[in-house]
């Protein structure tokens, strides 16, 4: 069973900084991509950024230049640095990966989510 579970959520003044981690446990053979998505309250689900297993990085025009993205292969985590926060970031942060389990499947998997809350 692979599980990711995020942490780093909270409450941030605007302009202010937070880091979120996600790590991957389980069964893993091989994790592809990782990524950050995000959901305001009344407002669909919306990506925010990605990294591939080869190191690769693709953020959303609204966080371009705030955020990083990053991994780290050898503890199966993906981190986002989210700086300059503004209060439309505040959202419930979700990890997203895609992940090859030791019987060889591969499969799309969430985090639970992580709060966010830009606010003064």
């Amino acid at each position: 069973q692979v599980q990711l579970v995020e942490s780093g959520g909270g409450l941030v003044q605007p302009g202010g900084s937070l880091r979120l981690s996600c790590a991957a446990s389980g069964s893993i053979r091989i994790i592809y991509d990782m990524g950050w998505y995000r959901q305001a309250p009344g407002k669909q689900r919306e990506w925010v950024a990605r990294v591939t297993n080869g190191g690769s990085t693709n953020y959303a025009d609204s966080v371009k230049g705030r955020f990083t993205i990053s991994r780290d292969d050898a503890k199966n985590t993906v981190n986002l640095q989210m700086n300059s926060l503004r209060p439309e970031d505040t959202a419930v942060y979700y990890c997203n990966a895609d992940i090859r389990s030791a019987n060889l499947q591969t499969n799309n998997y969430w985090g639970q989510g992580t709060q966010v809350t830009v606010s003064s």
